[in-house]
């Protein structure tokens, strides 16, 4: 699939870092550092937009090493890139951690998935068919 981008950073673009690979890596893109402190949350540009074709998502998800390491996460996860969105793609870092974490430029901070997705239509009905598991759900099975 070909997705058309412009960079606007000073950094390559997004790219599959190993051959198995179901994410790119974004990339902040700034002047300066940015200490983010224990809980707060920021809008970190990456410098790249993005069209995508109709029928189609970006998703926006945390890097697995940053939230281990120094608990830095995603809010709004996965977020969504529509295929209509043609502005800048920006990424929401939350600290988690009780330590400041510096974000510098260049640092993969967030991995995009490009995903299908399929419109629903509505079928309003009065009753659903029953299954087994029925209206449980939040842990009914229990942790073990």
């Amino acid at each position: 699939m070909k997705i058309r981008i412009v960079n606007h950073s000073k950094h390559p673009l997004p790219a599959y870092e190993t051959t198995g690979s179901a994410g790119m890596d974004l990339r902040a893109n700034l002047d300066a550092e940015i200490s983010l402190g224990p809980l707060e949350r920021i809008l970190v540009p990456t410098g790249l937009f993005i069209e995508l074709p109709a029928g189609y998502e970006a998703q926006i998800r945390p890097r697995s090493g940053l939230a281990f390491k120094y608990g830095i996460s995603l809010l709004n996860t996965p977020g969504t890139i529509d295929a209509d969105y043609r502005g800048e793609i920006r990424i929401i870092l939350v600290n988690l951690s009780k330590e400041n974490f510096i974000i510098r430029d260049g640092e993969r901070i967030a991995q995009m998935i490009i995903a299908a997705h399929e419109k629903a239509a509505w079928i309003e009905v009065d009753e659903l068919v029953e299954t087994e598991r029925g209206a449980g759900g939040f842990g009914h099975t229990g942790t073990k």
